[in-house]
């Protein structure tokens, strides 16, 4: 059922119907959607997910999460599918069928807009309540794809008309109000920081010690904010005289460039290309370190990932990422442009793995009181009672 504008003894128990919107990739929005679109349904709410294919992390899944793909109609005067206005059908004809009390758009273009079209759609219809709006920012919606000026007006004003807004890290939503807050009282300002969560229970350390050739793992999408080649030549440099080995899982635009910068650097079948892979725990916990290159980072899901493995983190210390990895305690951060501290930092970790094992024990200590799954989803529960009985309706 609909839950009413206001519900003064709304508690965790109260079952929801909440439609959850994302891309359906192995990137962190995709995966945090995913995540906790089977948590929330874990928990006992009616759970929908939206959008143009099953991400992975649902699709390997046997949880109760009702999946919409709308692909959307392909058309030779389209210049490609216009899936985004097929989600929005696909949600107005869940809403009108069985009603949805929150629509959750992770990643604010397109889902905040998708979200916001069906919202305002569903306000026509006079014997149901229309669905409060809450949007999740994952880093590259605000820093690259949302602030450039052929999107950043639109992306203004659908925080704007978000009934919440929240963002997975405090740098996130401080570089939010830097560049989308008109003035002080402009709900665009107004910003949760509900940060990412890891199941501990998946993602574990290793039953046994990792006794193999010392081992650098790098989970990502490959795109050219990864640097995914710049990680190549770090580890070139700091594995020189070592036999260790660099274990590259995701696929992406970077792929090719990356083999190359492998062959130039005759690095061989010291690198291994895994393809995608679903950030399996198996190929997480029995590294020595995890490998976090991004020029830009608004959280750091794939590293807490690997954290909760118990395992060490060399990182770039670049956006939200000091939120997730304390320096000198769970793993080492360094400027974002300065390799050669880069790859001091593997190399110190690889030669003395006695020191990166007590780190990676710190990681996994980190990830459970900070970031286990549970806690996490009780305070987006909280978050969606919150708004569904301190935000004005539409209408009466």
């Amino acid at each position: 059922m609909n839950l009413p504008p206001t519900q003064p003894g709304a508690s965790a128990s109260t079952m929801l119907k909440v439609g959850i919107l994302c891309h359906p990739t192995y990137g962190g929005s995709g995966v945090l959607a995913s995540e906790l679109a089977l948590s929330l349904a874990d928990r006992g709410h009616q759970v929908h997910l939206f959008s143009y294919d099953a991400p992975p992390r649902l699709a390997r899944s046997s949880g109760p999460v009702q999946m919409h793909v709308a692909q959307g109609l392909p058309y030779p005067l389209f210049a490609s599918t216009p899936h985004d206005l097929a989600l929005v059908s696909a949600i107005l004809d869940q809403h009108r069928a069985e009603g949805l009390d929150i629509l959750h758009a992770h990643y604010a273009l397109p889902h905040a807009v998708t979200g916001y079209l069906a919202r305002q759609a569903a306000l026509a219809d006079r014997h149901r309540r229309a669905p409060k709006l809450v949007t999740t920012l994952h880093g590259t919606d605000i820093t690259l794809v949302g602030s450039d000026p052929s999107y950043a007006p639109l992306t203004q004003f659908v925080l704007e008309q978000s009934d919440c807004v929240t963002a997975v890290s405090e740098n996130l939503a401080r570089r939010t109000r830097e560049q989308f807050c008109r003035d002080f009282g402009s709900r665009t300002c107004r910003i949760d920081v509900v940060r990412n969560f890891v199941d501990v229970d998946l993602f574990r350390p290793a039953s046994a010690p990792h006794d193999g050739p010392p081992t650098v793992v790098h989970v990502s999408n490959f795109r050219a904010i990864k640097r995914v080649p710049w990680l190549v030549r770090a580890f070139a440099r700091a594995t020189e005289g070592l036999d260790a080995r660099l274990v590259l899982v995701g696929d992406g635009p970077e792929h090719a460039t990356t083999r190359a910068c492998v062959r130039e650097l005759g690095l061989g079948a010291r690198v291994l290309f895994l393809g995608e892979r679903d950030a399996l725990p198996e190929l997480l916990a029995p590294a020595d370190v995890f490998a976090l290159s991004s020029s830009d980072e608004s959280f750091g899901l794939s590293a807490l990932e690997a954290m909760s493995c118990g395992t060490s983190v060399v990182a770039t210390d670049v956006g939200g990422v000091a939120e997730v990895v304390a320096h000198g305690e769970c793993g080492l951060l360094s400027p974002v442009d300065d390799l050669a501290a880069f790859a001091a930092n593997l190399r110190a970790l690889l030669l003395d793995r006695a020191r990166a094992q007590a780190m990676g024990a710190r990681a996994r200590a980190i990830a459970v009181e900070r970031f286990a799954r549970g806690s996490v989803v009780r305070e987006y529960e909280s978050l969606y009672l919150r708004t569904l009985s301190t935000t004005p309706w539409p209408f009466p």
